[in-house]
């Protein structure tokens, strides 16, 4: 008795292989251009194989062939491979550590932060590599994106890297998930990957691969053995004198199945049996006997000691190693021996890829044998014992769980003090779903009824991060148990709860708990906390019907603190936004706003990842610094939320939010450009957290604001009705307010009488909160656009009113905006001091593009009532700026404004000088002179499409096409 000789595999592989050459050369050809692009200096090489079809048809067959030709390539290929198990789908990231942890191991810790980077303290818990950091909970798309960064570093440093993975319709959800997202990143990478599934077993999570085209990977369809291969493949086998019928009755009872039909061989040539038609009658009887009752009869014969090991192996699935197995199975060494012997000899257990461990020899096999237990109580025994081993081995209750899923409830708190802390590992390593899954059995054990509330409570807080709902569920019934929570676990529950909700588009019902809660809840600090959260959730709420007396109770509340706790100095942050939305004195919102910042950082309670406030807290702080001209201290308050998310592995909706809000203070700051590329990066990352959500709208409105700024009226036009950016709103508020802007986009169409509805509505809207900032909601300016044609006395008071209120502000930002609003619909005389005046207030404020737009409008109306010269002036400092943030429609009003107020070729050139950078200039100069885009690229030495980039760059600023570019850059068209 003994193993398998490796040639035998081998032949066994390629018996696997036959009917299968065309599949075999697709990756051979996909292994050599990999290898020679890398040893040429390429990077983009990546393809994607995926074999799909049902069990037994050769796909780990072809997955060792592949692995074999990829090692004989070596040193110059990595090779990675892992497999996924039936039993170990309950294991989070059990099939990443497979294909990464051999690689790591052979790396320092020095190498591997070095590899990892920022990423180190993310993905090396995941991995496995280090314990994970007790009270941590890692988002899960933070830990995807870790693992991006991982496997795309060691594809670089030691590629090229081959990545096999079978039976990935077992993988556990967290590496399904992470795959199938990574997939799509293969081909910028020195990589082939290889996967193989059956498709009718593949879970939700690994649907996007059942869908996948040649734009995404190489999808390889198997199919059964046609009669007259299976005919060839047993004359190979036992002669060419075989006798036809019984070659036609291999491929009828195998089905054409290469795995039953190899396996039929081998019980032939056991028997030692020829191809006659003699032996017909043997054939069922032999292929049966690989099938899952005749296993469980097979193993019987074998004496209890066999079968026993055998259980053992299937409860440990994959990756078995023989002395725990034993273990399980209550076997002595000897014993043990004996049965691994006989296993092996029967084919039914074999060595594994690693050494010391041993696998079922097909998949199928290990899946007969667990279902064909005698009786439920001895697998879930067995699984019990297999949780205490590893327990015991000191692997953590996370590596226990999955055995513990399986015993039977019996009221034992161990097992539910087990699994909760399998939870808080699984929620350290960013695996919610295992988080969750360990509560819920928890729950089923049960736990005491002292411990209910407890249970329940941290099953809401599992699913915090990417299921509000369920914690919304759980968090009620953990709010609603007897005996209940502690009182510091009920106001975090509480605090979590009108979380979930407000992020569950319920800002009513998340105002509502935490209001009834502050009823319950003793004077301290634990009811301001309360009282902040109640507060900020109204503040959200659009409809608000008695907002005028909030405002009142927050302004008293604010007032009677003295304290410096947190929960006193959320109240005052929640004063300074209510002060800024009310279009109060700035002065008086950024003296509450202090309060929020400590030694230049967020105040110690308040931080970015706190979970008693979420992020709304230092959000509406950097937000009431962005409406009141303190841009710089937004900016500096976002910057640090990227990080800190990032830092914490937190990379799905809470950093979107992050680079959301860096987009809005860019855009505020005029740099727009920069802001329509990170809200545009920031929305697709919004699309896969769903569509419809608060985030979403806030995205899809600074961005069309961004594109109408820049000139890019269709864009914004186009997006908005992508995104559905139209009534009904929802009930919660955004930025910027999106009646408003839905306003202004009418009104960018023509639609005067719609437009002049809406904002007019708006307005009413926001009066009766009393949310008068004309800066967040700039509906007055707009509206008396709308209106002016037809009712300019209308338009004249509605802008009068909205510089009063802006001076109340006091911002110059916002009275110079309103300066400007006043200047548009007042007699051209009036109109040249009004914008004198906006554009000395729009100077000293950081909004770039509104100074840009005062000044153009300036040196427009200076054209118009005849003061050519300071036309030209205040003309050419707007196309200035105009350029450096990036608003081509103003580029092209300003070159047209300045032809208009007759500008020299000398000053159109030097206009055109700062507009453009020296390339682009050069760019320009050429095209000009008649040179062809070829020629310009071969001048300047540079690729034809750098070329044709700097040409469309300089069009765009210049305001021109082909034919007006000599004059635009004031050259002389002799030269």
């Amino acid at each position: 008795m003994g193993v398998v000789p490796r040639e035998r595999e081998r032949a066994v592989t390629k018996r696997g292989l036959y009917e299968r050459e065309d599949l075999t050369a697709i990756a051979e050809r996909a292994l050599v251009v990999l290898r020679e692009g890398f040893l040429a200096g390429d990077t983009d090489l990546g393809s994607l194989l995926l074999y799909s079809g049902e069990a037994g048809l050769g796909k780990t067959s072809l997955l060792a062939e592949l692995r074999r030709s990829a090692s004989e390539l070596s040193p110059t290929c990595t090779v990675l491979t892992a497999r996924g198990g039936e039993q170990q789908r309950n294991v989070p990231f059990h099939v990443v550590r497979q294909l990464l942890q051999p690689a790591l191991a052979k790396l320092s810790e020095a190498q591997r932060r070095d590899l990892f980077e920022s990423w180190y303290d993310i993905a090396a818990p995941a991995l496995g590599l280090v314990a994970p950091s007790e009270g941590k909970q890692s988002d899960p798309q933070g830990v995807r994106e870790a693992l991006d960064w991982v496997m795309a570093r060691l594809a670089v440093r030691q590629g090229p890297l081959v990545l096999i993975v079978d039976d990935l319709h077992w993988a556990d959800p967290e590496s399904l998930t992470w795959m199938v997202a990574f997939s799509s990143r293969v081909p910028t990478l020195p990589l082939l990957a290889a996967l193989a599934f059956r498709p009718e077993e593949m879970p939700a999570e690994g649907a996007p691969l059942l869908a996948a085209d040649a734009a995404i990977g190489n999808r390889l369809h198997l199919r059964t053995l046609s009669p007259d291969a299976v005919d060839s493949l047993v004359r190979r086998e036992f002669g060419e004198d075989a006798d036809d019928l019984f070659c036609r009755q291999c491929w009828s009872i195998t089905g054409g199945i290469p795995y039953d039909l190899v396996a039929l061989f081998g019980k032939l040539n056991d028997r030692q049996l020829k191809a006659v038609d003699e032996n017909i009658p043997v054939l069922l009887e032999l292929v049966a006997a690989g099938k899952g009752p005749a296993i469980a009869r097979r193993l019987e014969k074998f004496g209890p000691d066999t079968y026993r090991f055998a259980y053992a192996a299937a409860i440990l699935d994959n990756e078995i190693d023989p002395a725990v197995a034993a273990r399980v199975a209550g076997l002595t060494p000897a014993a043990a021996q004996t049965a691994l012997d006989l296993l092996r000899e029967e084919r039914i257990l074999t060595n594994g890829s690693v050494s010391g461990v041993l696998e079922f020899v097909h998949p199928t096999i290990g899946t007969a044998v667990y279902q064909s237990m005698l009786s439920q109580g001895m697998r879930t025994a067995m699984h019990g014992k297999a949780a205490q081993e590893i327990i015991d081995a000191g692997l953590g209750m996370a590596a226990a769980s999955r055995h513990l899923l399986e015993i039977y409830p019996d009221d034992d708190p161990e097992v539910v003090r087990q699994l909760r802390q399998a939870a808080r590992e699984h929620l350290a390593v960013g695996a919610p779903d295992a988080a969750r899954r360990c509560l819920e059995r928890a729950l089923q054990e049960p736990p005491p009824e002292e411990d209910r509330a407890e249970v329940l409570f941290e099953l809401g807080c599992s699913t915090l991060l990417t299921a509000p709902q369920i914690t919304v569920n759980h968090l009620r019934a953990a709010l609603g148990t007897v005996p209940g929570l502690n009182p510091d676990h009920r106001e975090q529950a509480t605090l979590r709860l009108g979380q979930a909700l407000a992020h569950s588009n319920q800002g009513v019902e998340a105002a509502e708990v935490t209001g009834a809660e502050i009823d319950r809840t003793p004077p301290g600090p634990g009811r301001i906390r309360l009282q902040a959260a109640h507060f900020m959730w109204r503040a959200f709420i659009r409809d608000e019907s008695d907002a005028f007396l909030r405002f009142q109770r927050l302004a008293d509340l604010s007032e009677s603190l003295t304290g410096s706790d947190s929960g006193s100095r959320a109240v005052r942050v929640l004063r300074a936004w209510d002060l800024t939305l009310r279009g109060e004195s700035s002065a008086q919102a950024m003296a509450f706003a202090e309060h929020g910042i400590v030694g230049g950082k967020l105040a110690e309670g308040l931080g970015w990842t706190n979970t008693t406030w979420g992020f709304e807290i230092p959000s509406l702080l950097g937000l009431s610094y962005t409406y009141n001209d303190r841009l710089d201290l937004a900016l500096d308050l976002f910057n640090g939320a990227a990080r800190e998310f990032e830092v914490s592995g937190w990379s799905g909706g809470h950093l979107a939010f992050a680079n959301f809000l860096q987009g809005l203070v860019l855009f505020r700051w005029g740099r727009l450009e920069e802001a329509e590329n990170f809200l545009r990066l920031t929305l697709r990352k919004s699309d896969r957290l769903g569509r419809g959500t608060p985030l979403q709208w806030d995205i899809v409105g600074v961005l069309c604001e961004t594109l109408l700024c820049r000139g890019h009226i269709q864009k914004a036009l186009e997006l908005a009705e992508e995104y559905e950016f139209r009534p009904p709103y929802l009930p919660v508020m955004v930025l910027p307010d999106a009646p408003t802007l839905y306003g202004r986009l009418l009104l960018v169409q023509g639609d005067n009488k719609g437009a002049a509805r809406h904002l007019a509505e708006a307005g009413e809207q926001l009066a009766a909160r009393g949310w008068h900032n004309t800066i967040w909601a700039p509906w007055a300016g707009n509206l008396a656009q709308a209106i002016a044609g037809e009712e300019p006395e209308r338009a004249r008071a509605l802008t009068a009113q909205a510089l009063e209120q802006a001076r109340r502000v006091g911002t110059n930002s916002a009275i110079g905006v309103a300066l400007r609003w006043c200047a548009t619909v007042a007699e051209p005389q009036e109109a040249v001091e009004l914008l004198r005046q906006a554009v000395e207030h729009l100077g000293q404020s950081p909004t770039a593009y509104e100074y840009a737009l005062a000044l153009m409008d300036q040196g427009a109306t200076l054209r118009r009532v005849g003061r050519p010269r300071e036309a030209l002036e205040a003309l050419g400092q707007s196309v200035e700026l105009a350029a450096q943030c990036g608003a081509d429609g103003l580029l092209a009003r300003g070159r047209t404004e300045l032809v208009a107020a007759g500008a020299s070729p000398h000053r159109l050139r030097a206009v055109a000088a700062r507009v453009l950078n020296q390339k682009e200039h050069r760019a320009a100069e050429l095209a000009a002179q008649g040179l062809s885009t070829q020629r310009i690229a071969a001048e300047m030495k540079i690729s034809e499409s750098a070329a044709s980039q700097l040409l469309a760059s300089a069009h765009r600023k210049v305001g021109t096409g082909p034919e007006g570019l000599s004059a635009a850059l004031g050259l002389d068209p002799e030269e």
